[in-house]
């Protein structure tokens, strides 16, 4: 099966909404053969609210030596135009607020009230002379991507040099004929965007306040505490036959059914869509359980573990957070931003003689590809150190590339990357925890045990975001680390 688009996820989403109506419950596409219940409350994955506001603006000058003194300006904006529509499914959640050809710094200026709430600024690059222009793009402070084509002007030359000063603080550069990289261009808007529209629901009793006021100032993302007995309340609200039903998706779906009892998968089945519904009530994107601090006190406070709820969120292009981590929280965000797919949270453990990294973890998520793609395989198994609770160990698929990474802080994001060389999840693989993936990585095993630092937990997402990360951070004034070089 092909890739979703993101314009394919937007008309699934308006089914998914109108089929929630009467199906509050739904897990996904690839398993209950149904849109998930989350879809329709998104304008893209982990985002509920606002789309991403762009300005695109293509600068240039009428007769220009270079790229030709005939070229006509109005025929390389329909280019590019026609471009951004074959691309449209990558800009489905895009707002292009400002969408304008502009020949001096004069119009620039004039658009400052335009200008003003953008998450980030595309300014394409048409022909030679057009610096005075730039720099008055620049001058807006905004989050900037220039594309620049070959031929388009000798203004390269001094790009290296401009992102290295005070004035090119906020931009990057994109100099290639593919413009494809037009949709690459966004994402670092977009995950700005999600950070700062963003709301974290923390269910435990643990303080947390001075780090969420860290992460308000610095991203916008808003991080509240959950109390108990709210979960409790909307626990009881929920329908027997409602949680019966989600039970059958999640049974019918599993390879399996190994340890837990039907009746323990209900419970969770039921809890999974009290989580849900206050997440929908708050219009908050994550959820975060302090699942082994304090809502554990030898056995569980709540009526049952919350880590199929979670990895049900995860399914539907919200988020599901074990252990209270809201590091791993905010990583979450940024990597649906940036990608559109969840992360995995994971304990490593290393593997010298196979030259890998072990990410273990009981909380698997089968939608590793985003929502309404196809669920990878999973089995319902226990907690592993508690031997109790439902889990769903899924096998992630291997080949595929994959980032590592966790925010410290507000100001640092420590990474690696890799390709997943095995899934060892079989029952036979009864060591660690229940979901795993070994990774070979993309740079020195040994320097990255010997460089670990801040603890256990990262957040793993598909893909190699390197090239993302490294966008985002310089225009959120952040130091990006590769553990491994």
């Amino acid at each position: 099966m092909s890739p979703i688009n993101r314009r394919d996820f937007l008309k699934l989403s308006a089914a998914g909404g109108a089929l929630h109506a009467s199906w509050p419950g739904l897990l996904s596409g690839s398993v209950s053969g149904l849109p998930p219940a989350g879809a329709g409350k998104l304008v893209s994955p982990g985002c509920r609210g606002t789309k991403v506001k762009v300005a695109k603006i293509y600068m240039g000058l009428p007769e220009p030596h270079w790229p030709k003194p005939t070229l006509d300006l109005d025929r390389e904006v329909a280019f590019y135009e026609s471009r951004f529509s074959r691309l449209k499914d990558e800009f489905a959640d895009v707002e292009f607020v400002v969408d304008r050809l502009v020949t001096s710094p004069e119009e620039v200026a004039a658009m400052s009230d335009l200008l003003r709430d953008v998450d980030g600024i595309l300014a394409v690059h048409l022909t030679i002379w057009i610096g005075p222009i730039l720099e008055a793009v620049l001058a807006r402070k905004k989050p900037t991507m220039i594309f620049a084509a070959p031929y388009s002007g000798h203004e390269w030359t001094g790009y290296g040099g401009l992102l290295v000063r005070e004035e090119g603080a906020l931009a990057e550069c994109l100099l290639t004929s593919d413009t494809r990289q037009l949709a690459f261009a966004v994402r670092p808007f977009r995950a700005i965007h999600h950070l700062r529209e963003a709301k974290v629901l923390n269910l435990t009793t643990r303080p947390f306040e001075e780090y969420a006021a860290a992460a308000r100032g610095k991203f916008g993302t808003e991080i509240v505490r959950l109390e108990r007995s709210r979960v409790l309340r909307a626990y009881e609200a929920v329908s027997d036959a409602d949680a019966r039903a989600e039970t059958g998706r999640w049974l019918r779906g599993a390879q399996r059914l190994v340890e837990p009892s039907e009746e323990e998968v209900h419970r969770s089945c039921r809890l999974a869509l009290a989580l849900e519904r206050i997440l929908d009530e708050e219009g908050a994107t994550v959820m975060a359980v302090d699942c082994y601090g304090s809502m554990w006190d030898k056995t569980i406070t709540l009526p049952a573990y919350p880590c199929l709820g979670l990895s049900r969120l995860n399914n539907l292009g919200l988020g599901g957070i074990c252990e209270s981590d809201l590091r791993s929280a905010m990583t979450h965000i940024l990597f649906q931003g940036l990608s559109g797919k969840p992360g995995f949270i994971s304990d490593p453990t290393v593997d010298e003689g196979e030259n890998s990294i072990i990410l273990a973890h009981c909380l698997g998520t089968p939608n590793m590809d985003g929502p309404q793609r196809p669920a990878h395989p999973y089995k319902l198994r226990t907690v592993m150190e508690r031997q109790e609770g439902v889990v769903p160990q899924v096998e992630m698929r291997v080949g595929e590339r994959v980032t590592q990474a966790i925010l410290v802080g507000m100001d640092r994001i420590q990474y690696f990357t890799g390709r997943i060389v095995a899934a060892p999840v079989g029952l036979e693989h009864d060591r660690g925890c229940r979901t795993k993936i070994a990774v070979r990585i993309d740079g020195d095993l040994s320097r990255l045990w010997r460089n670990w630092s801040q603890g256990l937990h990262r957040q793993t997402c598909y893909g190699d975001l390197t090239r993302e990360l490294q966008v985002f951070s310089k225009f959120k004034g952040i130091t990006l680390v590769d553990e491994a070089a």
